[in-house]
Protein backbone atom coordinates (compact mmCIF):
# COMPACT_ATOMS: atom_id res chain seq x y z
CA UNK A 1 0.00 0.00 0.00
CA UNK A 2 1.33 3.21 -0.97
CA UNK A 3 2.22 5.76 1.89
CA UNK A 4 0.37 8.38 2.62
CA UNK A 5 0.07 11.67 1.93
CA UNK A 6 1.40 14.00 4.59
CA UNK A 7 -0.59 17.88 4.71
CA UNK A 8 2.72 19.29 4.75
CA UNK A 9 4.09 17.04 1.27
CA UNK A 10 1.08 18.36 -0.38
CA UNK A 11 1.37 21.94 1.30
CA UNK A 12 5.24 21.73 -0.38
CA UNK A 13 3.82 20.30 -4.10
CA UNK A 14 0.74 23.11 -3.62
CA UNK A 15 3.42 25.57 -3.60
CA UNK A 16 5.47 24.70 -6.44
CA UNK A 17 4.89 27.16 -9.79
CA UNK A 18 3.37 24.23 -11.89
CA UNK A 19 0.94 23.05 -9.56
CA UNK A 20 0.11 26.47 -7.33
CA UNK A 21 -3.11 26.71 -9.80
CA UNK A 22 -4.31 23.03 -9.44
CA UNK A 23 -7.34 22.57 -8.04
CA UNK A 24 -6.90 20.71 -4.33
CA UNK A 25 -8.70 17.34 -5.65
CA UNK A 26 -7.09 17.19 -9.04
CA UNK A 27 -3.51 18.09 -7.13
CA UNK A 28 -4.32 15.32 -4.82
CA UNK A 29 -5.65 12.39 -6.67
CA UNK A 30 -2.64 13.55 -9.05
CA UNK A 31 -0.09 13.04 -5.72
CA UNK A 32 -2.12 9.26 -4.98
CA UNK A 33 -1.41 8.26 -8.96
CA UNK A 34 0.71 5.04 -9.27
CA UNK A 35 2.63 7.11 -11.33
CA UNK A 36 3.62 9.73 -8.88
CA UNK A 37 6.56 7.77 -6.58
CA UNK A 38 8.31 8.70 -3.85
CA UNK A 39 11.77 8.23 -2.77
CA UNK A 40 14.48 8.84 0.21
CA UNK A 41 17.77 9.89 -0.40
CA UNK A 42 20.33 10.37 1.89
CA UNK A 43 23.12 12.94 1.95
CA UNK A 44 25.73 12.78 -0.89
CA UNK A 45 23.50 10.14 -2.95
CA UNK A 46 23.41 11.18 -6.73
CA UNK A 47 19.57 11.98 -7.60
CA UNK A 48 20.27 12.52 -11.44
CA UNK A 49 23.62 12.36 -13.89
CA UNK A 50 23.79 12.66 -17.08
CA UNK A 51 23.80 9.46 -17.69
CA UNK A 52 21.54 8.18 -14.67
CA UNK A 53 17.72 9.76 -14.63
CA UNK A 54 14.14 9.38 -14.72
CA UNK A 55 11.74 10.42 -17.82
CA UNK A 56 10.00 12.11 -14.78
CA UNK A 57 9.10 15.56 -13.36
CA UNK A 58 10.56 15.68 -10.05
CA UNK A 59 9.56 17.73 -7.01
CA UNK A 60 11.18 18.12 -4.18
CA UNK A 61 9.21 17.38 -1.05
CA UNK A 62 11.89 17.87 1.83
CA UNK A 63 15.91 18.56 2.19
CA UNK A 64 18.24 20.94 -0.18
CA UNK A 65 20.10 19.62 -3.25
CA UNK A 66 22.59 20.94 -5.10
CA UNK A 67 22.67 20.79 -9.32
CA UNK A 68 26.70 20.87 -11.22
CA UNK A 69 27.46 20.83 -14.42
CA UNK A 70 30.92 19.17 -14.31
CA UNK A 71 32.59 21.18 -11.76
CA UNK A 72 30.33 24.40 -12.23
CA UNK A 73 27.54 24.85 -9.43
CA UNK A 74 24.40 26.13 -11.06
CA UNK A 75 22.17 25.86 -8.41
CA UNK A 76 20.65 24.99 -4.78
CA UNK A 77 17.18 22.91 -5.12
CA UNK A 78 15.22 22.96 -1.77
CA UNK A 79 11.72 22.41 -0.98
CA UNK A 80 8.81 22.97 -3.22
CA UNK A 81 11.58 23.18 -6.03
CA UNK A 82 10.77 21.10 -9.17
CA UNK A 83 13.46 19.41 -11.94
CA UNK A 84 13.13 17.70 -15.23
CA UNK A 85 9.94 19.50 -16.36
CA UNK A 86 12.36 20.56 -19.81
CA UNK A 87 13.87 17.05 -20.39
CA UNK A 88 10.28 15.51 -20.59
CA UNK A 89 8.86 14.60 -24.40
CA UNK A 90 11.89 14.21 -25.95
CA UNK A 91 13.94 11.12 -26.70
CA UNK A 92 17.71 12.74 -25.46
CA UNK A 93 19.71 9.66 -23.53
CA UNK A 94 21.28 12.21 -21.54
CA UNK A 95 20.66 14.74 -18.69
CA UNK A 96 21.83 17.96 -18.86
CA UNK A 97 23.26 18.08 -15.17
CA UNK A 98 24.02 16.21 -11.92
CA UNK A 99 21.80 16.44 -8.99
CA UNK A 100 23.23 15.57 -5.48
CA UNK A 101 21.22 15.20 -2.17
CA UNK A 102 23.08 18.10 0.14
CA UNK A 103 21.01 16.71 3.34
CA UNK A 104 18.96 14.15 3.40
CA UNK A 105 16.15 14.32 0.66
CA UNK A 106 12.44 13.68 -0.50
CA UNK A 107 11.39 13.55 -3.81
CA UNK A 108 7.90 13.23 -5.67
CA UNK A 109 8.69 11.80 -9.52
CA UNK A 110 5.84 12.36 -11.69
CA UNK A 111 6.15 9.56 -14.35
CA UNK A 112 5.98 11.19 -18.18
CA UNK A 113 2.63 9.45 -18.64
CA UNK A 114 1.28 11.17 -15.60
CA UNK A 115 1.87 14.30 -16.87
CA UNK A 116 0.56 14.18 -19.99
CA UNK A 117 -2.59 12.94 -18.05
CA UNK A 118 -2.61 16.55 -16.08
CA UNK A 119 -1.47 18.47 -19.59
CA UNK A 120 -4.72 16.88 -21.17
CA UNK A 121 -7.39 17.36 -18.47
CA UNK A 122 -6.20 20.22 -16.29
CA UNK A 123 -6.07 23.90 -18.02
CA UNK A 124 -4.21 25.39 -14.74
CA UNK A 125 -1.69 23.13 -15.05
CA UNK A 126 -1.32 23.33 -18.77
CA UNK A 127 -0.74 27.11 -18.49
CA UNK A 128 1.41 26.85 -15.87
CA UNK A 129 3.61 24.20 -17.65
CA UNK A 130 3.48 26.26 -20.88
CA UNK A 131 4.51 29.10 -19.23
CA UNK A 132 7.44 27.86 -17.42
CA UNK A 133 8.83 26.31 -20.94
CA UNK A 134 8.40 29.67 -22.01
CA UNK A 135 10.47 31.69 -19.43
CA UNK A 136 13.09 28.97 -19.79
CA UNK A 137 13.23 29.90 -23.69
CA UNK A 138 13.39 33.49 -22.71
CA UNK A 139 16.32 32.77 -19.91
CA UNK A 140 18.45 31.08 -22.40
CA UNK A 141 17.65 33.14 -25.04
CA UNK A 142 19.11 36.06 -22.77
CA UNK A 143 22.16 33.90 -21.75
CA UNK A 144 23.00 33.20 -25.51
CA UNK A 145 22.87 37.44 -25.87
CA UNK A 146 25.17 37.83 -22.86
CA UNK A 147 27.80 35.81 -24.28
CA UNK A 148 27.60 37.39 -27.82
CA UNK A 149 26.99 40.94 -27.45
CA UNK A 150 29.60 42.99 -27.05
CA UNK A 151 31.32 44.66 -24.13
CA UNK A 152 29.71 47.29 -22.16
CA UNK A 153 33.22 48.88 -22.79
CA UNK A 154 32.56 48.55 -26.69
CA UNK A 155 29.20 49.46 -26.35
CA UNK A 156 30.65 53.18 -24.28
CA UNK A 157 33.21 53.04 -27.07
CA UNK A 158 30.40 52.88 -30.40
CA UNK A 159 28.40 55.60 -28.90
CA UNK A 160 30.94 57.88 -28.22
CA UNK A 161 32.95 57.54 -32.07
CA UNK A 162 29.10 57.86 -33.04
CA UNK A 163 28.44 61.10 -31.28
CA UNK A 164 30.98 62.76 -33.93
CA UNK A 165 32.42 65.29 -30.69
CA UNK A 166 35.31 65.31 -28.76
CA UNK A 167 33.44 65.95 -25.55
CA UNK A 168 30.25 64.66 -24.79
CA UNK A 169 27.57 65.26 -21.71
CA UNK A 170 25.47 62.88 -21.04
CA UNK A 171 24.37 61.49 -17.34
CA UNK A 172 25.29 58.29 -16.07
CA UNK A 173 21.43 57.42 -15.50
CA UNK A 174 20.22 58.57 -19.14
CA UNK A 175 23.39 56.95 -21.00
CA UNK A 176 22.52 53.39 -19.51
CA UNK A 177 19.13 53.17 -20.24
CA UNK A 178 20.66 54.30 -24.07
CA UNK A 179 23.10 51.61 -23.46
CA UNK A 180 20.93 49.12 -22.27
CA UNK A 181 23.78 48.48 -19.25
CA UNK A 182 23.55 48.89 -15.47
CA UNK A 183 24.56 51.95 -14.04
CA UNK A 184 27.66 50.09 -12.41
CA UNK A 185 28.83 48.32 -15.41
CA UNK A 186 28.74 51.71 -17.23
CA UNK A 187 31.18 52.84 -14.21
CA UNK A 188 33.42 49.94 -15.13
CA UNK A 189 33.51 50.39 -18.94
CA UNK A 190 34.56 54.40 -17.97
CA UNK A 191 37.28 53.37 -15.74
CA UNK A 192 38.32 50.68 -18.09
CA UNK A 193 38.54 53.41 -20.83
CA UNK A 194 40.28 55.78 -18.63
CA UNK A 195 42.69 53.47 -17.46
CA UNK A 196 43.97 53.15 -21.29
CA UNK A 197 44.02 56.61 -22.01
CA UNK A 198 41.11 56.72 -24.12
CA UNK A 199 38.70 59.35 -22.17
CA UNK A 200 38.67 62.04 -19.50
CA UNK A 201 35.34 62.45 -17.28
CA UNK A 202 34.65 65.57 -15.60
CA UNK A 203 30.92 64.83 -14.16
CA UNK A 204 29.30 64.37 -16.66
CA UNK A 205 31.21 65.41 -19.47
CA UNK A 206 33.14 62.73 -21.17
CA UNK A 207 36.41 63.93 -23.25
CA UNK A 208 37.59 61.88 -25.87
CA UNK A 209 41.62 61.69 -25.70
CA UNK A 210 42.53 58.57 -28.14
CA UNK A 211 39.65 57.70 -30.93
CA UNK A 212 41.94 54.35 -31.62
CA UNK A 213 41.68 53.22 -28.34
CA UNK A 214 37.77 53.33 -28.76
CA UNK A 215 37.92 51.71 -31.97
CA UNK A 216 40.24 48.76 -30.77
CA UNK A 217 37.15 48.43 -27.94
CA UNK A 218 34.19 49.41 -30.48
CA UNK A 219 35.36 46.11 -32.24
CA UNK A 220 35.66 43.74 -29.18
CA UNK A 221 33.30 41.37 -27.83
Amino acid sequence: MAEHWSGEQLAALARTELFREVPEDRLRRAAEDPGCLRERFAKGEVIYSPDRFRRCLGVFLAGRAGVTKGALVMSTLERGAFFGAAALFHRRDRYETTITALTPCTVAFFTEELVAELLDDCPAFRRSYIAYLSERIHFLSRKVEGLTAPKVTGKLSRWLLESGREEVSCPATELSRRLDVSRASLYRAFEELERAGAIRRAGKTIVILDRRVLEIQNGGT
